[in-house]
């Protein structure tokens, strides 16, 4: 960037998101590892357009756009692959749910396309509307509408129509 000024404002946007931005790539990923590459991405990414993208209205919405892009893009990008934290994320307390049903639900998220994985995610765990998520993804609310549609047939699918306990104990 050359600008100092430029590069301290990065440095402390990045420093100030970076917990939040961790914890929707672990929440898209389920891995930690995976996580980590999909932060190191986005904020390389954003440290090379950084003069253009501080500009930008929703900075935030912006920032997490560029991250769920880069979680659905990840097969086929090449990066370093940098651990950014000793630990994953702070997960929630294990009593506010069955933590069985949680690992079944993760495994039979991750069975599910990238693009409907981030659009689950978007819509149930982050709670986000159909027109956030379809600004974040760039389509259209119809595409969010039927990305949703079909995700939860997949999981439906996945999970079968069983209680999520009940498949743990089956394996």
């Amino acid at each position: 960037m050359g600008d100092n000024s430029a590069d301290q404002e990065y440095v402390e946007y990045v420093t100030a998101r970076l917990p939040a931005l961790r914890r929707l790539a672990y929440v898209l990923s389920g891995d930690s590892h995976r996580a980590d590459d999909v932060v190191q991405q986005t904020i390389t990414t954003l440290y090379t357009r950084w003069s253009k993208i501080r500009q930008a209205e929703h900075l935030d919405r912006y920032v997490r756009s560029m991250l769920v892009n880069t979680f659905i893009d990840e097969r086929r990008l090449a990066w370093a692959k940098v651990r950014l934290f000793a630990e994953p994320p702070q997960r929630e307390d294990p009593r506010s749910g069955d933590v069985e049903d949680r690992s079944v639900l993760r495994a039979a998220l991750a069975r599910v396309p990238r693009r409907q994985q981030a659009v689950l995610v978007l819509r149930f765990i982050y709670d986000l509307p159909v027109t956030e998520v379809a600004e974040i993804l760039g389509v259209s609310t119809g595409t969010v509408k039927s990305q949703t549609s079909h995700g939860l047939t997949a999981l439906r699918r996945l999970l079968g129509e069983q209680p999520l306990a009940a498949l743990t104990k089956e394996r």
